[in-house]
């Protein structure tokens, strides 16, 4: 890139200050668009006399070279200090938010072996699991009540294989989420989160061989199908577990266009509560398939849901679960508007075109990766990209541990 004095800057040029790097200097990033004559002055302040300049990222050319005929200069003398001083607030904020992911996820891999310890007890002590359960939910829908805002993060790892419980606490998490946007009753959200929890526990009458199988004979067909008797019929010992959850067990592979099993119910005949898992569970699975080879960005996954299986869902739910995800879910590789690579991490509920991301920076420590919330920049979402097409390094730094799950942000 080429040279400019800085006195020769305006707002609109692009700028880039890699070679000093990120901790050296007070911009929120290496790379970024002037947007104000105080960014100006704080480069004056560092004595800085020449940056690179990205003619083609730039909305403004640089100024004419100045007269020789120097006047009294104003550098602003505290405008270095006070954007030195916002930076360490950032990097302060960036920490207490990074602390509080880390929170999230021990108690997300707590809740995932809590999971798996009630799928363990279904058959043998049913009121027990049902008890268990019970207790689970309460805590993940209290939570959801009790939040100032509701985020679907990335955790990157499961630690652990839970098998079919992990896959039932993340349709039981998104399920819940889309309840609450739905606006749905405490009872409402206690029964979608215990049937959205046991939505699969017929499964595990049904042989991995045809459970991991790309593709099925007839007849596995129609023994993958009988997952969901075998599903009623295991929860048949929890004599307290109500109507509504049970239909979720009995009802999450209908569809509205009537091409579900197994009764083929369509519309407004399958079950509300239903629908909604069934719409959470399908979205699970393109995200974590049982060969990861085959996964699908949340961004993938959601554009497949909409534009190629919408006949499969009630539209006004699909709508509201884009709307709850946001139009770049957590876990999608996005590439923004000046060039940079980021990972989104939460969605912004009133801003869906701006979320909080993570970006790639080499020059940056990982464990010091810098969280930008687009509201605050001119910076804006030029594209989500799939992870394959990204360079390693890139992938590595956003998601070192290659696993896309979900918990609940509350508000504790």
């Amino acid at each position: 890139m080429p040279a400019v004095d800085v006195d020769r800057l305006q707002p609109g040029v692009f700028i880039c200050l890699a070679e000093l790097g990120w901790l050296n200097h007070p911009f929120l990033l290496n790379q970024f668009r002037i947007v104000s004559d105080k960014q100006i002055h704080a480069l004056r302040e560092m004595g800085i006399r020449q940056v690179e300049w990205d003619p083609a990222r730039s909305s403004a050319e640089p100024l004419p070279q100045p007269s020789t005929d120097e006047g009294e200069l104003d550098f602003g003398g505290m405008a270095l200090a006070g954007m030195l001083d916002e930076k360490r607030q950032r990097i302060a904020r960036v920490q207490a938010q990074r602390d509080r992911l880390a929170r999230r996820e021990r108690e997300f891999e707590q809740e995932a072996a809590s999971a798996s310890e009630v799928f363990k007890e279904i058959a043998a002590r049913p009121q027990e699991a049902h008890h268990k359960a019970q207790a689970m939910v309460s805590r993940l829908v209290d939570g959801l009540l009790g939040a100032e805002s509701v985020a679907i993060h990335l955790v990157n790892m499961k630690g652990k294989d839970h098998g079919l419980a992990f896959h039932a606490l993340n349709v039981m998490v998104l399920s819940l989420l889309l309840g609450q946007r739905l606006k749905l009753s405490a009872e409402e959200l206690k029964s979608l989160g215990q049937g959205a929890l046991f939505h699969d526990a017929g499964k595990a009458e049904i042989p991995p061989r045809i459970l991991r199988a790309a593709s099925r004979t007839p007849p596995e067909e129609e023994f993958y199908r009988a997952h969901v008797g075998y599903g009623i019929k295991a929860v048949a010992g929890m004599k307290n577990l109500l109507t509504p959850a049970r239909n979720i067990i009995a009802c999450h592979h209908e569809q509205w266009d009537g091409a579900g099993f197994p009764n083929r119910l369509a519309g407004e005949k399958i079950p509300r509560l239903a629908r909604i898992v069934a719409i959470a569970n399908r979205y699970d699975n393109l995200c974590n398939p049982f060969d990861l080879k085959q996964a699908r960005t949340p961004a993938e996954a959601l554009g497949q849901m909409f534009r190629q299986e919408g006949g499969r869902y009630d539209p006004e739910l699909l709508q509201q679960f884009v709307k709850t995800l946001g139009v770049f879910p957590p876990g999608s590789f996005v590439q923004l508007d000046n060039g940079a690579l980021g990972l989104v991490v939460e969605s912004n509920a009133g801003d869906l075109l701006h979320p909080l991301v993570m970006l790639y920076d080499p020059d940056v420590p990982r464990n010091e990766a810098i969280l930008v919330d687009l509201r605050d920049t001119d910076l804006k979402v030029e594209s989500a990209v799939s992870p394959a097409r990204l360079p390693v390094d890139a992938v590595e730094y956003l998601a070192p541990r290659g696993r896309i799950d979900y918990y609940i942000e509350g508000s504790k």
